[in-house]
């Protein structure tokens, strides 16, 4: 069994920043790519970041030179720095990784956290 547990959201006024965290346990052969999401009210869950194991990362527009994502491989976390967010960054933000597990090591399968909530207020 697979989990990936989210952490650090919070009500954060705009301008200022908070630090999201991704843990993945369980039996896990190997995390490959990992990256976060977000689902605003009424809107369809979108790309945030994303980060290979070889520290290759991509960002969406919207947040390019604001968030951050980084990786602990030894740990199997992933974190996502967000500065200067905006009221538009309110989200639930979605951890999502491509990993294979300790029974089907050659199999890559995708696994999603819970979320956890954003909330900036202007």
């Amino acid at each position: 069994q697979v989990q990936l547990v989210e952490s650090g959201g919070g009500l954060v006024q705009a301008g200022g920043s908070l630090k999201l965290s991704c843990a993945a346990s369980g039996s896990i052969f190997s995390v490959n790519a990992m990256g976060w999401y977000r689902q605003a009210p009424d809107k369809e869950r979108e790309f945030v970041a994303s980060s290979t194991t070889t520290g290759r990362t991509n960002y969406a527009h919207s947040v390019k030179g604001r968030f951050s994502i980084s990786r602990d491989n030894a740990n199997h976390t992933m974190y996502l720095e967000m500065s200067n967010l905006k009221p538009e960054d309110t989200a639930v933000y979605y951890c999502n990784a491509d990993l294979t597990t300790l029974l089907t090591p050659w199999r890559d399968m995708e696994y999603w956290g819970k979320g956890t909530l954003v909330t900036v207020f202007s």
